[in-house]
Protein backbone atom coordinates (compact mmCIF):
# COMPACT_ATOMS: atom_id res chain seq x y z
CA UNK A 1 0.00 0.00 0.00
CA UNK A 2 2.44 2.61 -1.01
CA UNK A 3 -0.61 4.67 -1.42
CA UNK A 4 -0.78 4.76 2.36
CA UNK A 5 1.08 7.35 4.63
CA UNK A 6 4.74 7.21 3.73
CA UNK A 7 5.72 10.86 3.89
CA UNK A 8 5.65 12.74 7.21
CA UNK A 9 2.77 15.18 7.14
CA UNK A 10 4.37 17.82 9.36
CA UNK A 11 7.73 19.12 8.27
CA UNK A 12 9.89 21.05 10.64
CA UNK A 13 10.56 24.60 9.53
CA UNK A 14 13.02 27.24 10.47
CA UNK A 15 12.59 30.98 10.15
CA UNK A 16 16.34 31.49 9.98
CA UNK A 17 17.10 28.69 7.55
CA UNK A 18 14.16 27.91 5.26
CA UNK A 19 14.25 24.61 3.34
CA UNK A 20 16.08 24.66 0.05
CA UNK A 21 13.81 24.67 -3.00
CA UNK A 22 15.10 21.56 -4.71
CA UNK A 23 12.06 19.58 -5.91
CA UNK A 24 10.71 20.08 -9.41
CA UNK A 25 7.71 18.65 -11.24
CA UNK A 26 9.39 15.33 -12.10
CA UNK A 27 10.35 14.62 -8.48
CA UNK A 28 6.86 15.41 -7.22
CA UNK A 29 5.31 13.35 -10.01
CA UNK A 30 7.41 10.37 -8.90
CA UNK A 31 6.03 10.79 -5.37
CA UNK A 32 2.43 11.21 -6.53
CA UNK A 33 2.53 8.15 -8.78
CA UNK A 34 4.83 5.94 -6.77
CA UNK A 35 3.08 6.24 -3.42
CA UNK A 36 -0.28 5.12 -4.79
CA UNK A 37 0.64 1.69 -6.15
CA UNK A 38 0.57 -1.27 -3.77
CA UNK A 39 -0.48 -4.89 -3.47
CA UNK A 40 -3.88 -3.70 -2.28
CA UNK A 41 -4.32 -1.72 -5.49
CA UNK A 42 -3.25 -4.73 -7.58
CA UNK A 43 -5.83 -6.94 -5.88
CA UNK A 44 -8.86 -4.63 -5.71
CA UNK A 45 -8.51 -3.38 -9.28
CA UNK A 46 -8.46 -6.91 -10.70
CA UNK A 47 -11.37 -8.03 -8.54
CA UNK A 48 -13.34 -5.00 -9.70
CA UNK A 49 -12.58 -5.92 -13.31
CA UNK A 50 -13.64 -9.48 -12.55
CA UNK A 51 -16.98 -8.30 -11.16
CA UNK A 52 -17.83 -5.73 -13.86
CA UNK A 53 -15.75 -6.78 -16.86
CA UNK A 54 -15.16 -3.94 -19.28
CA UNK A 55 -17.84 -2.01 -17.39
CA UNK A 56 -15.27 -1.42 -14.63
CA UNK A 57 -13.95 1.46 -16.73
CA UNK A 58 -17.01 3.47 -15.60
CA UNK A 59 -16.35 3.41 -11.83
CA UNK A 60 -12.63 3.71 -12.60
CA UNK A 61 -13.26 6.96 -14.51
CA UNK A 62 -15.54 8.26 -11.75
CA UNK A 63 -12.89 7.46 -9.14
CA UNK A 64 -10.32 9.36 -11.24
CA UNK A 65 -12.60 12.42 -11.37
CA UNK A 66 -13.17 12.23 -7.61
CA UNK A 67 -9.41 12.03 -7.14
CA UNK A 68 -8.92 15.14 -9.29
CA UNK A 69 -11.41 16.93 -7.05
CA UNK A 70 -9.45 16.11 -3.88
CA UNK A 71 -6.25 17.16 -5.68
CA UNK A 72 -7.81 20.59 -6.23
CA UNK A 73 -8.81 20.92 -2.58
CA UNK A 74 -5.46 19.78 -1.19
CA UNK A 75 -3.59 22.07 -3.59
CA UNK A 76 -5.59 25.10 -2.48
CA UNK A 77 -5.15 24.28 1.22
CA UNK A 78 -1.46 23.39 1.03
CA UNK A 79 -0.56 26.59 -0.82
CA UNK A 80 -2.79 28.75 1.36
CA UNK A 81 -1.26 27.37 4.59
CA UNK A 82 2.17 26.22 3.34
CA UNK A 83 3.84 26.05 6.74
CA UNK A 84 1.18 24.01 8.47
CA UNK A 85 1.40 21.09 6.08
CA UNK A 86 -1.19 18.65 7.45
CA UNK A 87 -4.88 17.85 7.28
CA UNK A 88 -5.19 18.46 11.03
CA UNK A 89 -3.87 22.01 10.62
CA UNK A 90 -6.16 22.83 7.71
CA UNK A 91 -9.21 21.44 9.50
CA UNK A 92 -8.78 23.14 12.88
CA UNK A 93 -8.66 26.50 11.07
CA UNK A 94 -11.68 25.68 8.91
CA UNK A 95 -14.18 23.83 11.11
CA UNK A 96 -12.67 23.17 14.53
CA UNK A 97 -10.80 20.72 16.75
CA UNK A 98 -13.13 17.70 16.61
CA UNK A 99 -13.19 17.33 12.82
CA UNK A 100 -9.42 18.02 12.80
CA UNK A 101 -8.72 15.07 15.09
CA UNK A 102 -11.29 12.87 13.34
CA UNK A 103 -9.90 13.70 9.89
CA UNK A 104 -6.31 12.92 10.87
CA UNK A 105 -7.15 9.63 12.54
CA UNK A 106 -9.64 8.64 9.83
CA UNK A 107 -7.38 9.52 6.92
CA UNK A 108 -4.10 8.19 8.24
CA UNK A 109 -4.14 6.28 11.55
CA UNK A 110 -7.26 4.19 10.86
CA UNK A 111 -6.25 3.72 7.22
CA UNK A 112 -2.85 2.47 8.32
CA UNK A 113 -4.51 0.15 10.85
CA UNK A 114 -6.54 -1.57 8.13
CA UNK A 115 -4.37 -1.17 5.04
CA UNK A 116 -1.04 -2.14 6.64
CA UNK A 117 -2.67 -5.26 8.06
CA UNK A 118 -4.02 -6.09 4.59
CA UNK A 119 -0.56 -5.60 3.04
CA UNK A 120 1.02 -7.91 5.62
CA UNK A 121 -1.67 -10.55 5.01
CA UNK A 122 -1.15 -10.29 1.25
CA UNK A 123 2.57 -10.80 1.67
CA UNK A 124 1.90 -13.79 3.94
CA UNK A 125 -0.52 -15.35 1.43
CA UNK A 126 1.74 -14.78 -1.57
CA UNK A 127 4.73 -16.41 0.14
CA UNK A 128 2.59 -19.34 1.27
CA UNK A 129 1.21 -19.70 -2.26
CA UNK A 130 4.67 -19.94 -3.83
CA UNK A 131 6.31 -21.85 -0.95
CA UNK A 132 3.43 -23.83 0.63
CA UNK A 133 3.63 -24.49 4.40
CA UNK A 134 7.24 -23.36 4.56
CA UNK A 135 6.54 -21.07 7.52
CA UNK A 136 4.12 -21.19 10.49
CA UNK A 137 0.94 -19.13 10.04
CA UNK A 138 1.44 -15.37 10.50
CA UNK A 139 5.13 -15.82 11.31
CA UNK A 140 6.17 -13.81 8.24
CA UNK A 141 3.65 -11.02 8.89
CA UNK A 142 4.46 -10.62 12.56
CA UNK A 143 8.18 -11.13 11.94
CA UNK A 144 8.27 -8.26 9.44
CA UNK A 145 6.12 -6.09 11.72
CA UNK A 146 8.43 -6.74 14.67
CA UNK A 147 11.56 -6.08 12.60
CA UNK A 148 10.43 -2.68 11.36
CA UNK A 149 9.03 -1.73 14.74
CA UNK A 150 12.48 -2.29 16.25
CA UNK A 151 14.21 -0.43 13.43
CA UNK A 152 11.92 2.57 13.93
CA UNK A 153 12.38 2.49 17.70
CA UNK A 154 16.07 3.03 16.99
CA UNK A 155 15.23 5.55 14.24
CA UNK A 156 16.90 3.43 11.57
CA UNK A 157 15.44 3.98 8.09
CA UNK A 158 16.92 1.47 5.65
CA UNK A 159 14.50 2.47 2.88
CA UNK A 160 14.89 6.25 3.03
CA UNK A 161 16.81 6.61 -0.24
CA UNK A 162 14.90 3.86 -2.05
CA UNK A 163 11.31 4.71 -1.13
CA UNK A 164 10.22 6.37 -4.35
CA UNK A 165 12.33 4.08 -6.55
CA UNK A 166 10.77 0.97 -5.03
CA UNK A 167 7.27 2.33 -5.46
CA UNK A 168 7.97 3.31 -9.07
CA UNK A 169 9.20 -0.23 -9.75
CA UNK A 170 5.77 -1.46 -8.67
CA UNK A 171 4.16 1.03 -11.06
CA UNK A 172 6.33 -0.14 -13.94
CA UNK A 173 5.44 -3.74 -13.10
CA UNK A 174 1.73 -2.98 -13.54
CA UNK A 175 2.44 -1.31 -16.87
CA UNK A 176 4.60 -4.22 -18.09
CA UNK A 177 1.97 -6.77 -17.08
CA UNK A 178 -0.81 -4.82 -18.78
CA UNK A 179 1.05 -4.15 -22.01
CA UNK A 180 2.50 -7.66 -22.04
CA UNK A 181 -0.96 -9.18 -21.81
CA UNK A 182 -2.53 -6.82 -24.36
CA UNK A 183 0.19 -7.48 -26.96
CA UNK A 184 0.52 -11.22 -26.34
CA UNK A 185 -0.49 -13.48 -29.27
CA UNK A 186 -2.37 -15.79 -26.89
CA UNK A 187 -4.56 -13.02 -25.49
CA UNK A 188 -8.14 -12.53 -26.56
CA UNK A 189 -9.55 -9.82 -28.80
CA UNK A 190 -10.47 -6.47 -27.27
CA UNK A 191 -13.46 -6.22 -29.61
CA UNK A 192 -14.73 -9.63 -28.51
CA UNK A 193 -14.20 -8.68 -24.88
CA UNK A 194 -16.29 -5.52 -25.25
CA UNK A 195 -19.15 -7.25 -27.04
CA UNK A 196 -19.18 -10.33 -24.80
CA UNK A 197 -18.87 -8.61 -21.42
CA UNK A 198 -22.10 -9.32 -19.52
CA UNK A 199 -21.45 -6.48 -17.08
CA UNK A 200 -20.95 -3.76 -19.69
CA UNK A 201 -23.59 -1.34 -18.50
CA UNK A 202 -22.30 2.25 -18.37
CA UNK A 203 -25.55 3.67 -17.00
CA UNK A 204 -26.31 0.91 -14.50
CA UNK A 205 -25.98 1.71 -10.81
CA UNK A 206 -24.68 -1.80 -10.24
CA UNK A 207 -21.47 -0.88 -12.05
CA UNK A 208 -21.23 2.66 -10.70
CA UNK A 209 -21.53 1.29 -7.16
CA UNK A 210 -18.04 -0.18 -7.57
CA UNK A 211 -16.61 3.35 -7.41
CA UNK A 212 -15.51 2.88 -3.79
CA UNK A 213 -13.44 -0.13 -4.85
CA UNK A 214 -11.96 1.84 -7.74
CA UNK A 215 -11.14 4.81 -5.50
CA UNK A 216 -8.50 2.75 -3.70
CA UNK A 217 -6.40 2.98 -6.84
CA UNK A 218 -6.19 6.77 -6.54
CA UNK A 219 -5.75 7.59 -2.85
CA UNK A 220 -2.52 9.04 -1.53
CA UNK A 221 -1.43 11.52 -4.21
CA UNK A 222 -1.82 14.32 -1.66
CA UNK A 223 1.44 13.27 0.00
CA UNK A 224 3.21 15.73 -2.27
CA UNK A 225 1.64 18.56 -0.21
CA UNK A 226 3.98 18.29 2.81
CA UNK A 227 6.85 18.88 0.39
CA UNK A 228 5.54 22.35 -0.48
CA UNK A 229 8.38 24.19 1.28
CA UNK A 230 11.01 22.23 -0.63
CA UNK A 231 9.33 22.68 -4.03
CA UNK A 232 10.31 25.02 -6.83
CA UNK A 233 7.32 26.97 -8.14
CA UNK A 234 4.91 25.16 -5.79
CA UNK A 235 1.91 27.07 -7.09
CA UNK A 236 2.39 25.22 -10.39
CA UNK A 237 4.15 21.99 -9.45
CA UNK A 238 2.03 20.89 -6.46
CA UNK A 239 -1.32 20.76 -8.33
CA UNK A 240 0.27 19.70 -11.62
CA UNK A 241 2.09 16.73 -10.07
CA UNK A 242 -1.10 15.42 -8.43
CA UNK A 243 -3.35 15.87 -11.45
CA UNK A 244 -0.84 14.53 -13.95
CA UNK A 245 0.09 11.69 -11.59
CA UNK A 246 -3.54 10.65 -11.10
CA UNK A 247 -4.04 10.67 -14.87
CA UNK A 248 -0.98 8.46 -15.40
CA UNK A 249 -2.31 6.09 -12.74
CA UNK A 250 -5.70 5.95 -14.47
CA UNK A 251 -4.09 4.92 -17.76
CA UNK A 252 -1.85 2.32 -16.09
CA UNK A 253 -4.68 0.73 -14.09
CA UNK A 254 -6.94 0.67 -17.16
CA UNK A 255 -4.25 -1.18 -19.17
CA UNK A 256 -3.55 -3.50 -16.22
CA UNK A 257 -7.23 -4.46 -15.92
CA UNK A 258 -7.64 -4.81 -19.69
CA UNK A 259 -4.64 -7.12 -19.86
CA UNK A 260 -6.04 -9.29 -17.08
CA UNK A 261 -9.46 -9.54 -18.75
CA UNK A 262 -7.78 -10.61 -22.01
CA UNK A 263 -5.74 -13.40 -20.41
CA UNK A 264 -7.61 -14.60 -17.31
CA UNK A 265 -11.26 -15.72 -17.13
CA UNK A 266 -13.40 -12.94 -15.66
CA UNK A 267 -14.98 -15.19 -13.06
CA UNK A 268 -11.57 -16.23 -11.72
CA UNK A 269 -10.50 -12.60 -11.29
CA UNK A 270 -13.63 -11.91 -9.26
CA UNK A 271 -13.40 -14.97 -7.01
CA UNK A 272 -9.65 -15.43 -6.57
CA UNK A 273 -8.19 -13.96 -3.36
CA UNK A 274 -4.85 -13.35 -5.09
CA UNK A 275 -5.78 -12.28 -8.62
CA UNK A 276 -2.46 -10.47 -9.14
CA UNK A 277 -0.67 -13.80 -8.58
CA UNK A 278 -2.96 -15.47 -11.10
CA UNK A 279 -2.35 -12.70 -13.64
CA UNK A 280 1.44 -12.63 -13.15
CA UNK A 281 1.83 -16.39 -13.55
CA UNK A 282 -0.43 -16.40 -16.60
CA UNK A 283 1.62 -13.70 -18.33
CA UNK A 284 5.15 -14.61 -17.14
CA UNK A 285 4.83 -18.30 -16.22
CA UNK A 286 6.87 -19.65 -13.31
CA UNK A 287 9.16 -16.62 -13.45
CA UNK A 288 6.13 -14.57 -12.45
CA UNK A 289 6.11 -16.27 -9.02
CA UNK A 290 9.57 -15.07 -8.07
CA UNK A 291 8.85 -11.69 -9.64
CA UNK A 292 5.68 -11.25 -7.59
CA UNK A 293 7.16 -12.51 -4.31
CA UNK A 294 10.04 -10.05 -4.62
CA UNK A 295 7.67 -7.21 -5.44
CA UNK A 296 5.31 -8.16 -2.59
CA UNK A 297 8.05 -8.24 0.04
CA UNK A 298 9.59 -5.02 -1.23
CA UNK A 299 6.31 -3.10 -1.38
CA UNK A 300 5.09 -4.30 2.00
CA UNK A 301 8.36 -3.63 3.81
CA UNK A 302 8.71 -0.22 2.19
CA UNK A 303 5.15 0.78 3.10
CA UNK A 304 5.34 -0.57 6.64
CA UNK A 305 8.67 1.10 7.32
CA UNK A 306 7.59 4.49 6.05
CA UNK A 307 4.26 4.35 7.88
CA UNK A 308 5.97 3.48 11.16
CA UNK A 309 8.19 6.50 10.59
CA UNK A 310 5.53 9.01 9.53
CA UNK A 311 2.38 8.25 11.52
CA UNK A 312 4.02 8.18 14.98
CA UNK A 313 5.47 11.62 14.26
CA UNK A 314 2.02 12.84 13.29
CA UNK A 315 0.74 11.59 16.64
CA UNK A 316 3.73 13.17 18.37
CA UNK A 317 2.94 16.50 16.71
CA UNK A 318 -0.70 16.26 17.78
CA UNK A 319 0.42 15.52 21.35
CA UNK A 320 2.69 18.56 21.31
CA UNK A 321 -0.31 20.65 20.18
CA UNK A 322 -2.46 19.20 22.95
CA UNK A 323 -4.64 17.20 20.52
CA UNK A 324 -3.59 13.74 21.73
CA UNK A 325 -2.38 11.95 24.85
CA UNK A 326 0.79 13.52 26.20
CA UNK A 327 2.52 10.15 26.46
CA UNK A 328 2.64 10.03 22.63
CA UNK A 329 5.21 12.84 22.56
CA UNK A 330 7.79 10.86 24.55
CA UNK A 331 10.93 10.11 22.55
CA UNK A 332 14.12 8.16 23.07
CA UNK A 333 17.07 10.06 24.53
CA UNK A 334 19.50 8.86 21.88
CA UNK A 335 17.32 7.87 18.93
CA UNK A 336 14.86 10.79 19.29
CA UNK A 337 12.20 8.38 17.97
CA UNK A 338 8.67 8.78 19.43
CA UNK A 339 8.81 5.29 20.89
CA UNK A 340 5.38 5.24 22.53
CA UNK A 341 3.72 6.34 19.28
CA UNK A 342 5.73 3.74 17.29
CA UNK A 343 4.57 0.97 19.62
CA UNK A 344 0.99 2.23 19.41
CA UNK A 345 0.92 2.18 15.59
CA UNK A 346 2.58 -1.24 15.58
CA UNK A 347 -0.03 -2.58 18.01
CA UNK A 348 -3.03 -1.31 16.04
CA UNK A 349 -1.49 -2.82 12.89
CA UNK A 350 -1.04 -6.21 14.52
CA UNK A 351 -4.51 -6.43 16.05
CA UNK A 352 -6.45 -7.02 12.78
CA UNK A 353 -3.91 -9.73 11.87
CA UNK A 354 -4.91 -11.69 14.97
CA UNK A 355 -8.61 -11.19 14.38
CA UNK A 356 -8.82 -11.82 10.62
CA UNK A 357 -5.93 -14.05 9.54
CA UNK A 358 -8.13 -17.14 9.10
CA UNK A 359 -10.82 -15.29 7.11
CA UNK A 360 -10.38 -15.43 3.31
CA UNK A 361 -12.37 -12.21 2.92
CA UNK A 362 -10.17 -10.36 5.42
CA UNK A 363 -8.07 -8.53 2.84
CA UNK A 364 -11.02 -7.09 0.94
CA UNK A 365 -12.75 -6.13 4.16
CA UNK A 366 -9.66 -4.36 5.50
CA UNK A 367 -8.95 -2.50 2.26
CA UNK A 368 -12.54 -1.38 1.77
CA UNK A 369 -12.82 -0.31 5.41
CA UNK A 370 -9.64 1.71 4.86
CA UNK A 371 -11.14 3.23 1.70
CA UNK A 372 -14.24 4.25 3.68
CA UNK A 373 -12.10 5.97 6.33
CA UNK A 374 -9.95 7.73 3.73
CA UNK A 375 -13.02 8.97 1.84
CA UNK A 376 -14.32 10.49 5.07
CA UNK A 377 -11.05 12.42 5.41
CA UNK A 378 -11.34 13.63 1.81
CA UNK A 379 -14.91 14.84 2.43
CA UNK A 380 -13.64 16.88 5.38
CA UNK A 381 -10.93 18.29 3.11
CA UNK A 382 -13.53 19.53 0.63
CA UNK A 383 -15.54 21.08 3.47
CA UNK A 384 -12.35 22.82 4.64
CA UNK A 385 -11.98 24.60 1.32
CA UNK A 386 -15.59 25.81 1.34
CA UNK A 387 -15.34 26.96 4.98
CA UNK A 388 -12.06 28.82 4.46
CA UNK A 389 -13.33 30.52 1.31
CA UNK A 390 -16.12 31.98 3.45
CA UNK A 391 -14.02 32.77 6.55
CA UNK A 392 -10.93 34.15 4.82
CA UNK A 393 -12.01 35.37 1.37
CA UNK A 394 -9.15 37.89 1.14
CA UNK A 395 -6.28 35.57 2.08
CA UNK A 396 -3.81 34.96 -0.75
CA UNK A 397 -4.38 31.66 -2.52
CA UNK A 398 -1.58 30.82 -5.00
CA UNK A 399 -3.84 28.06 -6.34
CA UNK A 400 -7.59 28.52 -6.59
CA UNK A 401 -9.86 25.59 -7.45
CA UNK A 402 -11.15 25.99 -11.03
CA UNK A 403 -14.93 26.38 -11.25
CA UNK A 404 -15.23 26.58 -7.45
CA UNK A 405 -17.27 25.16 -5.72
CA UNK A 406 -18.25 22.55 -8.32
CA UNK A 407 -15.24 20.22 -7.69
CA UNK A 408 -15.89 20.32 -3.94
CA UNK A 409 -19.64 19.67 -4.31
CA UNK A 410 -18.99 16.88 -6.82
CA UNK A 411 -16.30 15.40 -4.56
CA UNK A 412 -18.49 15.42 -1.45
CA UNK A 413 -21.51 13.95 -3.25
CA UNK A 414 -19.47 11.34 -5.11
CA UNK A 415 -17.57 10.24 -2.02
CA UNK A 416 -20.76 9.96 0.03
CA UNK A 417 -22.19 7.77 -2.74
CA UNK A 418 -19.02 5.66 -2.75
CA UNK A 419 -19.15 5.23 1.04
CA UNK A 420 -22.81 4.18 0.89
CA UNK A 421 -21.94 1.60 -1.78
CA UNK A 422 -18.54 0.62 -0.39
CA UNK A 423 -19.43 -3.07 -0.22
CA UNK A 424 -19.18 -5.01 -3.52
CA UNK A 425 -21.53 -7.72 -2.18
CA UNK A 426 -24.38 -7.77 0.39
CA UNK A 427 -22.63 -10.25 2.67
CA UNK A 428 -19.65 -7.90 3.09
CA UNK A 429 -21.69 -4.78 3.92
CA UNK A 430 -22.07 -5.35 7.65
CA UNK A 431 -18.43 -6.47 8.25
CA UNK A 432 -17.01 -3.46 6.37
CA UNK A 433 -19.18 -0.86 8.10
CA UNK A 434 -18.77 -2.61 11.45
CA UNK A 435 -14.98 -2.64 11.18
CA UNK A 436 -14.61 0.99 10.13
CA UNK A 437 -17.57 2.24 12.18
CA UNK A 438 -16.43 0.70 15.44
CA UNK A 439 -12.93 2.17 15.21
CA UNK A 440 -14.16 5.61 14.11
CA UNK A 441 -16.79 5.61 16.87
CA UNK A 442 -14.10 4.94 19.49
CA UNK A 443 -11.89 7.66 18.01
CA UNK A 444 -14.81 10.11 18.01
CA UNK A 445 -15.74 9.37 21.61
CA UNK A 446 -12.17 9.81 22.81
CA UNK A 447 -11.84 13.02 20.76
CA UNK A 448 -14.99 14.52 22.27
CA UNK A 449 -13.92 13.75 25.83
CA UNK A 450 -10.39 14.98 25.17
CA UNK A 451 -11.41 18.29 23.58
CA UNK A 452 -14.05 19.11 26.19
CA UNK A 453 -12.32 17.86 29.35
CA UNK A 454 -8.59 18.21 28.62
CA UNK A 455 -8.25 20.94 25.99
CA UNK A 456 -11.27 22.83 27.33
CA UNK A 457 -12.29 23.98 23.86
CA UNK A 458 -15.50 23.84 21.81
CA UNK A 459 -15.75 20.96 19.38
CA UNK A 460 -16.44 22.99 16.26
CA UNK A 461 -14.95 26.45 16.88
CA UNK A 462 -12.22 27.13 14.30
CA UNK A 463 -8.79 28.24 15.47
CA UNK A 464 -7.42 31.56 14.14
CA UNK A 465 -5.37 31.13 10.96
CA UNK A 466 -2.46 33.12 12.42
CA UNK A 467 -2.20 30.78 15.43
CA UNK A 468 -1.92 27.63 13.31
CA UNK A 469 0.69 29.17 11.03
CA UNK A 470 2.78 30.15 14.05
CA UNK A 471 2.51 26.59 15.41
CA UNK A 472 3.76 25.27 12.09
CA UNK A 473 6.77 27.60 12.23
CA UNK A 474 7.66 26.41 15.73
CA UNK A 475 7.51 22.67 14.99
Amino acid sequence: MDSNPSVPLQHATSVLAPPRKRLGLSALLAVAVGLVVSQGVMVLMLQGAGIAGMGFIVPLALAWLLALSYACSFSELALMIPRAGSLSSYTEVAIGQFPAILATFSGYVVVAMFALSAELLLMEFIIDKVYPHSMPPLSVAFGVLALFTILNLFNIDIFARLQTVLALVMTVMLLVMGLGAVTAESSGSIAELVTSSTSWNPLGLGVIALTAMAVWGFVGAEFVCPLVEETRRPERNIPASMMLGLTVIFVIIALYCLGALLTVPQAELASNGLPHYLFATTVFGEAGQVFLVTAAITATCSTLNSSLAAIPRMLQGMALNGQAFGVLKLQGKRSKAPWVAVLFVSAVTGLPLLLMHDNPDAINRLLLAAALAWLLAYIITHINVIALRRRYPQVKRPFRTPFYPLPQVFGIAGMLFAIWNVSPSPEMTVPIFASAGAVLAIVSLIAVVWIKCVMGKPLFRPEPLETVIQQGEQQ
